[in-house]
């Protein structure tokens, strides 16, 4: 075995749960990522592997680190260049690849960058045996000798391959005119959007699009791109109304997550999203399974009851959810965060699919999405998620539980704490990769109980 000439650190932080979030200069540099790449390949026995990266100022020369370690292992690297995550996801599978890596930190900020990495077949990573590895790896250097036969070519073709493959998951023929605006938020989106919207007007798409922020710009002078926070709704919202647009969608950096804003320029919460998809799907395939988070949860599975379909939880976080896909044979699942997975894309996200099916479904139904939404949010109402900095999240977590435990109908500790009530359900997680505590609280048809039960346990969270 061979030891890198760079002393590497004791310990990489920057490797969470299923991916890989850090400090750039502090948990993660070009040198780190060298050597991740070295031990994704080592690790996976690689000998092709897909490069992707988003818009941020620092991915270039980080994929360019990444691809010095994939090459020095002997592996073939198919550089996408600019490119979305799932677009990666779509290549590793395309190309037969032995694995997919896109540089991005997502919605993380500007002084932050990561890496999200899949195996064989688009298949997420085992985050207790293969990230370990990998992190274990990275960490000790310890390589096999440098092998010959790698190389790098740019594969810029693939984008067409995958614009065919997103217009699978649409019918041309029951879209009808829309005004849709689109905000990049100066992420990786712009392009690639821009390739779909050339295919769909060649295919007699009836869509007028209306663009905003769509230029990739990796210094984000519009602010990070992460329409779920509520700061940064306000400009696609007023671009809505401005425009006069049956629909908003917003993308975060790498474009994994689509957010939606109905015609009067309303955010529409993303467990609402899912309950409209797994709508979609059990249209076009009853009796399915479909899979949802079980943060907010009830209208969810009223929505499939209600249409004889199958009901599946599984845990927060892409390397979860893909697991359960593939294990059931879902055709959908997806999470309030906005993440939306499709048996036939890999049982990978994407943040391009759902928005053409919601057109879809507008066109099929000849009602907008406030219309077709009305019904989910007046039975259903939640909080939305709520993010806590506590100096000690097991001691917050166990006072919530102390004190409404024994009024509980049901607990379930699939992803931190879920307590179901005859008329509300609340759900407290860590988050997996961001030092917070994350409440939600849903209800039965009753927006001032709901006020009143998130000022309950608030309190209980604070310490009151």
């Amino acid at each position: 075995m061979t030891q890198s000439p760079t002393s590497p650190p004791s310990s990489l932080t920057c490797f969470k749960a299923y991916d890989i979030r850090g400090r750039l200069g502090v948990e993660l540099n070009e040198p780190i990522a060298t050597r991740i790449g070295r031990a994704f390949a080592e690790t996976l026995a690689a000998r092709k592997v897909v490069l992707g990266r988003d818009c941020r100022l620092s991915s270039v020369l980080l994929a360019q680190a990444v691809a010095e370690g994939l090459i020095a292992a002997g592996v073939e690297v198919i550089d996408l260049g600019l490119a979305g995550t799932e677009e990666v996801y779509f290549a590793t599978t395309h190309h037969g690849a032995c694995g997919g890596i896109e540089v991005t930190a997502s919605h993380n900020p500007a002084d932050y960058n990561g890496m999200k990495l899949v195996g064989r077949g688009s298949a997420p990573l085992d985050p207790a045996t293969t990230m370990p590895s990998i992190r274990n790896l990275a960490e000790s250097a310890e390589f096999q000798p440098e092998k010959a036969g790698g190389s790098l070519r740019h594969a810029p073709e693939t984008r067409a391959a995958y614009v065919d493959r997103v217009l699978s998951f649409v019918d041309i023929s029951a879209l009808r005119p829309l005004r849709i605006l689109v905000n990049s938020g100066n992420g990786a989106a712009g392009p690639t959007f821009d390739a779909l919207a050339d295919a769909l007007a060649q295919k007699g798409a009836p869509f007028d699009f209306f663009r905003l922020h769509h230029d990739p710009d990796g210094r984000f002078p519009n602010g990070i791109p992460n329409p779920l926070l509520p700061e940064n709704q306000p400009a696609t919202s007023q671009a809505v109304i401005e425009a006069k647009a049956d629909l908003g969608v917003a993308w975060d950096g790498d474009f994994d997550r689509c957010f939606f804003f109905d015609h009067d320029g309303r955010f529409v919460p993303g467990e609402y999203v899912v309950g409209l998809l797994a709508q979609v799907f059990l249209t076009k395939e009853p009796g399915a399974t479909i899979v949802h988070d079980p943060r907010v949860e009830w209208n969810t599975r009223a929505v499939i009851a209600a249409m004889g379909g199958q009901a599946h939880r599984a845990r927060t976080g892409h390397a979860y959810f893909k697991q359960a896909l593939r294990e059931t044979g879902a055709v959908y699942g997806g999470e309030m965060s906005a993440h939306h997975y499709f048996r036939d894309f890999m049982a990978c996200d994407s943040g391009m699919i759902p928005w053409l099916l919601v057109a879809e479904l507008i066109g099929r139904t000849g009602q907008s999405l406030a219309e077709l939404l009305a019904n989910a949010r007046t039975a259903f109402p939640s909080s939305g998620e709520i993010n806590f900095r506590v100096p000690d999240v097991t001691a917050a977590v166990a006072r919530v539980e102390a004190a409404l435990v024994s009024g509980a109908r049901e607990i379930d500790r699939m992803d931190g704490l879920s307590l179901s009530f005859a008329d509300w359900r609340v759900n407290l997680r860590a988050s997996n990769t961001e030092p917070l505590l994350r409440l939600n609280v849903e209800t039965k048809g009753d927006p001032e109980g709901l006020s009143r039960r998130v000022t309950e346990v608030t309190r209980l969270i604070e310490g009151g």
